[in-house]
């Protein structure tokens, strides 16, 4: 790969605003993703605005985000909702099919795909054992 970073490579504020569409547009209409899809607005017109921004900067361009909000501070943005691993995979089920349709290189993707993984999973704040379902183990 070259030195270019994975904005340019990506194809700058265009590919970002292609990705940002294509996820959103997946996670519009994806039955595997309608848990996730739930936690957001009924317009994604602000939700794909504010992903377009922030990953204008977290890929390596310009820092729109932080220009506009600050800093993104995403775990504690995400904190009023309940985020686990199934939300985090349907989150992952989306970004992972709009991937697949930009027209990058395979070694890109993969890469940008496990920073997505590992960001997506920060954002977990939930528990996958809930007390009650504890609790139903033990009767």
């Amino acid at each position: 790969m070259s030195n270019q970073n994975p904005y340019d490579l990506i194809g700058g504020g265009t590919g970002v605003r292609e990705l940002v569409d294509r996820f959103y547009d997946y996670m519009d209409s994806e039955a595997e993703a309608s848990g996730v899809r739930q936690m957001h607005a009924t317009s994604l017109r602000g939700s794909r605005e504010k992903l377009y921004l922030f990953l204008s900067g977290w890929l390596g361009g310009p820092d729109l985000y932080v220009q506009k909000y600050g800093h993104p501070m995403l775990r504690r943005r995400h904190l009023p909702f309940a985020i686990g691993e199934k939300e985090r995979d349907q989150w992952m089920h989306c970004m992972r099919k709009a991937l697949a349709d930009m027209s990058i290189d395979q070694s890109l993707r993969e890469k940008l795909e496990q920073a997505f993984l590992s960001t997506a999973d920060h954002m977990r704040n939930q528990s996958e054992h809930t007390p009650d379902a504890r609790l139903k183990g033990n009767e």
